[in-house]
């Protein structure tokens, strides 16, 4: 038997929901159905208690749980060695788009140049649940990842990297009243606001700070959605609106005084930022030259912590 149907079965009990299951392991709701029943089949016993609206395991379906887990684990650590195995080296990693933009080419550069020998490296750009359910599903070795205070982090061992600051930033000829580096909530709603997409932490950080304000993004001028952040800071600095963005994608535009970045009295500016790995390849040698070299380029300071975890 195919260990996915032991996987789907052990997403199905861990969330309670086929259809949670079913977005986590990126297929259909019907597949993730259809792969518990045949396990019933297979063992002759109703695996899942389907009579509340959170999924729980009947006994017969704990005990199953509970090897399938132990299944599993020894399988990722089969595949871990097999790796190990070959002469070539591979490593595919996510982050979010901020993190990407500001530290990513440096990162890279660093880590290539340590290991020139490098078979395969792979990178993508995803928002922070989404990468963190690729990590889970193992399509990728390490996501970093800027978050919300509530992220949750189930399942996966974290090094926290120093807080990502946000500002709202326009040109400084814009006329808005700044007293020292603060601006008053209704001078912004004034202006044309370019966001990102939902599901990117920095817009939902906004939004709880505006609904904690009594207000929302329908009382702006405009909004334009775009996830492109060349795009949003190009159409800022034209004049074009206003943006509530990393600090670590324009400190260069406000050291050198095209942008003004400014706060809101009461606002939450900053945001968690962190680097996630599942816990059984914590010790592969490859991860931790990464993770070396994301804590040299992001925060030298910060870099002892790091060896202190790994110790």
């Amino acid at each position: 038997m195919e260990t996915r149907y032991l996987k789907t079965l052990v997403e199905v009990l861990e969330r309670g929901s086929f259809s949670k299951a079913a977005e986590t392991l990126h297929i259909t709701q019907s597949a993730v159905s259809q792969r518990v029943k045949f396990l019933e089949e297979q063992y002759g016993h109703q695996l899942v208690d389907r009579s509340g609206a959170i999924l729980e395991p009947t006994p017969a379906g704990l005990l199953v749980l509970t090897k399938s887990r132990e299944i599993l684990e020894k399988e990722r650590e089969l595949l871990d060695r097999l790796k190990r195995v070959t002469d070539e080296k591979r490593l595919s990693l996510c982050c979010t788009p901020t993190f990407g933009m500001a530290y990513l080419p440096q990162i890279l550069s660093d880590f290539i140049r340590g290991n020139s020998d490098l078979n395969d490296l792979k990178f993508v750009f995803l928002q922070p649940e989404e990468g963190l359910q690729g990590l889970r599903s193992e399509d990728f070795d390490l996501a970093v990842i800027e978050h919300c205070v509530d992220q949750s982090f189930e399942g996966f061992e974290r090094f926290p990297l120093p807080d990502d600051e946000l500002l709202f930033v326009l040109p400084p000829q814009s006329g808005l009243k700044v007293v020292d580096g603060y601006a008053d909530m209704q001078d912004l709603l004034k202006y044309r606001l370019f966001a990102r997409r939902d599901g990117c932490s920095s817009k939902e950080m906004l939004r709880r700070n505006l609904v904690n304000r009594g207000t929302d993004f329908e009382e702006f001028e405009g909004m334009v959605v775009s996830d492109d952040l060349h795009f949003t800071i190009n159409s800022v600095l034209d004049g074009g609106g206003i943006a509530y963005v990393s600090t670590a994608i324009v400190n260069s535009y406000l050291e050198s005084g095209r942008l003004v970045g400014v706060r809101v009295k009461d606002f939450v500016h900053s945001r968690g930022r962190c680097v996630a790995v599942l816990p059984h390849r914590r010790e592969d040698p490859l991860l931790t030259e990464l993770l070396e070299c994301i804590f040299r380029v992001v925060s030298p300071l910060w870099r002892p912590q790091l060896i202190t975890a790994l110790a």
